[in-house]
């Protein structure tokens, strides 16, 4: 599928892009390959490939949650610049 200067003009006005002369000619001919190669892919008979197939396991990588003993109150405000009651003093951001 082969895209026009109209075409490629008009992507880029949705896109708000300003492009030269060249770029729009170099964008033409990318575009328009890709397409190209999209249109090939449809080609492909996937007629025995389920739609939730995949190239991966689904298996989780993820690891598991394991708990661990957090910082102490003393111990999290020991380098803070300001301390009341046991919690960071900050200066006020509204009025």
């Amino acid at each position: 599928m082969s895209l026009t200067l109209q075409d490629v003009e008009h992507i880029a006005l949705l896109a708000r892009l300003e492009l030269t002369d060249e770029e729009k000619k170099q964008y033409q001919q990318q575009l328009s390959d890709i397409l190209d190669h999209v249109a090939k892919l449809q080609e492909l008979d996937t007629a025995g490939i389920s739609p939730t197939s995949r190239i991966l396991s689904a298996r989780s990588y993820l690891r598991e949650d394991i708990t661990a003993q957090g910082l102490t109150t003393q111990k999290s405000l020991e380098n803070a610049p300001s301390v009341e009651s046991d919690q960071f003093k900050v200066p006020p951001v509204l009025e």
